[in-house]
């Protein structure tokens, strides 16, 4: 599949660089990036008189510094031992199912981008989010497909080896790959959690991207990029896409405001 505007682009095989077949089949003005849609939706519900907290934010919380002036407090959590501690961020060791110094009701706005695979306590995880949200606040999080080919091929590889993969086919750090459950990696897991948590569904979809675990070869990229062009053009396949972005809103406290 191939917009009118990729189509004005340098044409590709299978042995063009792998740059050269995102720009044509991964055109940035038609087909942007999951990470891209997840911060659009950020941008869409940043409360600059609330605060916002980035589950997961990892080493430096890059994503949640991008935010620096835009809203009252920024938050970050992650398992990790921070390297340092930044200037205007409140960063915490916690796990999103357990975030005691974090105060009820104290967030506006919650964002996660690939985390929620690695939750274990996904129940704990959403009922402790519903915590720290006020009443109308949203949780936006990014998180992989459960039925996606990299997550089968995830849940299949013992967790112990999944650095050493990661690291092969995509030049990640091991220190920054972490074992995974998928327990909140489906709609119905997300629909069934969030009911049961007091968070109404604003929006949930699925969305494709680029084959970045093929980067290590332009004939499997190649063949990658046609088969998440076939994901968008068969209705029926769309439970196979890579990712699941999701934005709920905690609902008001029966009786409250």
């Amino acid at each position: 599949m191939t917009s009118s505007s990729s189509a004005q682009r340098k044409r590709v095989g299978p042995f063009s660089d792998v740059q050269d077949q995102i720009d044509y089949y991964f055109p940035s003005d038609t087909r942007p990036h999951p990470y891209r849609q997840l911060e659009a939706r950020i941008e869409k519900y940043l409360d600059p008189e609330g605060a916002v907290l980035d589950v997961g934010c990892g080493y430096g919380a890059p994503n949640l510094r991008k935010l620096q002036g835009r809203a009252s407090r920024l938050v970050g959590i992650d398992l990790i031992e921070f390297d340092e501690q930044v200037e205007g961020l409140d960063l915490f060791q916690a796990s999103v199912s357990d975030m005691p110094l974090i105060a009820d009701g104290s967030i506006s706005l919650a964002y996660s981008r690939s985390v929620m695979e690695h939750v274990e306590d996904a129940d704990g995880a959403f009922r402790e989010l519903a915590r720290v949200l006020r009443p109308g606040g949203h949780y936006v999080f990014l998180t992989p497909n459960r039925y996606d080919y990299a997550s089968i091929f995830a849940s299949i590889v013992p967790n112990k080896a999944h650095g050493k993969v990661v690291k092969y086919v995509s030049g990640r750090d091991e220190r920054d790959t972490f074992p995974t459950c998928y327990n909140a990696n489906t709609f119905r897991d997300i629909r069934r959690l969030s009911a049961a948590n007091g968070f109404r569904i604003v929006e949930i979809q699925r969305l494709t991207q680029y084959p970045s675990y093929f980067l290590f070869s332009r004939p499997l990229f190649y063949l990658g990029c046609h088969y998440e062009n076939l994901l968008d053009a068969v209705p029926m396949l769309d439970v196979l896409k890579g990712w699941i972005l999701c934005v709920v809103q905690r609902e008001p406290v029966a009786g409250g405001s």
